[in-house]
């Protein structure tokens, strides 16, 4: 037991530096969820970790990528524990010499028959191997037999995956020399013909053929990093391998499958913010000490005060006005940033949002309350393609742009909120106009999505903006919902 409650220490220790909040609350939660749980059954533990620790489905991908290295399916080659995959891989491996035999292909059999032959033992990688494998391979998907994939992939990555003898540092097992090997993308017309033949439609026949071969190349990706953590430990494989939460993710590194992932967690994340805000600001709702009210009160208890009173807390709000650089590099950090403003513009007074590459357009039009995100997305994308007459990215000409045509968007009991990476293309920076336009303001705020380190190379104009600009890292969505919580 004690092994296994430093196991469970250290998954918890890994969901929560990958950013995962687990309490302590929900630590003993699942400690006690565990304790009254069978052991031999894996996805009952997986589902009472989940139900204990999570919070948001969103945060599950990471929580199952993190489950399969602390807590992982095999041991070592656990295929070989299978008795009735080593028979049939015996037997089909011997029917595969045979032919390989009776066709005169006598390379893999040679070789076999060599290597055992010098006292080397038997090739587990030979071609008789491979091909035994395709074939079964090849009959598990067509059957739709998720536990026999799940069995081969094994089976391939310790079969075919293994690199023995690589330097220090360097992982013993691949993925990708796995897969380069089997190859089970050249078995989807195979599968497809097997699908047909059953009564699929050609369509649904070739999208399942291209599911059950995507799911199998996942196990073999998970089964070589469940092997790569037994050599150098699961806290390695999370560390390097594993891809950050959806909230942690860079903006700027999102896939096209993380940009739908980040659009459907904006308004979740825009609620929990609005919520947290009205808390705070209940908690808040008593002003300062009404003195004359409070003495007065107390010639009732003879002069003793049992009963403060509170003037009434005025609630303020700005007028927020959002320039934003809607450039190939920062487009979508942008848009994120646009969509939860305005998600909460209810905080505010008014909010009004400008885009710009080299000149200005605003944008405010197309955040209608009750818009689909998607149609806001589009019209925003078309909207910013009016923002460019160069195609260079010009924080200067923008600014003066601004100051010329849109002067009256700024005023005393105005927040000036500057989205961008600061790169102008080693243009005129035009910082007599940025810091008059913050002289007309109440507030300032640059948001830059770049890591710090990165600041001031190249063409960054970050150290001379941020010296008129109060400059702020917001690289994810962890980030810009602490930044414009404190900015509410």
């Amino acid at each position: 037991m004690p092994g296994l409650l430093d196991r469970h220490l250290a998954f918890v220790g890994a969901l929560r530096r990958a950013g995962l909040p687990v309490s302590l609350a929900e630590d003993l939660d699942a400690l006690d969820a565990l304790g009254r749980l069978p052991w031999d059954d894996r996805e009952t533990v997986r589902a009472a970790y989940a139900a204990t620790v999570l919070k948001r489905q969103a945060q599950r991908p990471t929580f199952d990528a993190l489950f399969d290295l602390w807590w992982p399916r095999l041991v070592g080659d656990g295929w070989r524990g299978d008795p009735l995959v080593a028979d049939v891989d015996d037997e089909d491996a011997g029917e595969a010499d045979e032919g390989a035999a009776e066709a005169g292909d006598g390379g893999a059999g040679e070789d076999e028959a060599q290597a055992e032959t010098e006292g080397a033992g038997p090739v587990r990688d030979g071609g008789a191997a491979l091909a035994a494998l395709r074939e079964r391979l090849a009959e598990a998907l067509a059957a739709g037999d998720d536990a026999a994939a799940q069995a081969l992939a094994a089976e391939a990555v310790g079969r075919f995956g293994a690199m023995p003898g690589r330097g220090p540092g360097l992982s013993s097992w691949s993925a990708y020399t796995a897969l380069q090997r089997v190859s089970p993308a050249e078995l989807v017309e195979r599968l497809v013909q097997a699908l047909a033949a059953g009564g699929w439609a050609e369509d649904d026949a070739r999208r399942a053929a291209v599911e059950r071969v995507a799911r199998f190349e996942t196990e073999v990706e998970g089964d070589a990093r469940r092997r790569i953590a037994e050599e150098r430990g699961p806290r390695h494989v999370a560390d390097v391998v594993l891809r950050p939460s959806i909230e942690r993710l860079d903006f700027l590194s999102a896939r096209r499958s993380d940009l739908e992932e980040l659009r459907r967690e904006i308004q979740p994340l825009a609620r929990r913010l609005a919520v947290r805000l009205t808390k705070e600001q209940h908690a808040r709702r008593r002003g300062p000490l009404d003195f004359r009210r409070t003495v007065r009160a107390s010639v009732s208890t003879g002069g003793v005060p049992l009963t403060t009173h509170h003037r009434p807390k005025r609630p303020h709000r700005s007028e927020l006005v959002v320039l934003c650089d809607v450039s190939g590099s920062v487009a979508n950090f942008a848009q994120f940033t646009l969509l939860l403003v305005f998600a909460l513009r209810e905080q505010f007074t008014k909010v009004r949002a400008f885009t710009f590459v080299d000149q200005v357009v605003e944008v405010t039009e197309h955040f209608r309350p009750g818009a689909d995100v998607v149609d806001v997305m589009t019209h925003l994308a078309a909207a910013s393609a009016h923002a460019a007459r160069f195609g260079r990215t010009n924080y200067g000409r923008a600014f003066a742009a601004f100051e010329e045509q849109h002067a009256d968007a700024l005023g005393p009991r105005s927040a000036l909120l500057v989205l961008g990476d600061a790169r102008s293309n080693h243009a005129d920076l035009r910082l007599d106009v940025l810091r008059r336009l913050v002289d007309d303001t109440r507030h300032a705020w640059w948001l830059n999505p770049e890591h710090r380190r990165h600041w001031d190379t190249g063409d960054s104009a970050a150290r001379a903006y941020g010296a008129l600009v109060p400059m702020v890292e917001c690289r994810n969505l962890t980030q810009l919902g602490e930044f414009v919580h404190d900015l509410v």
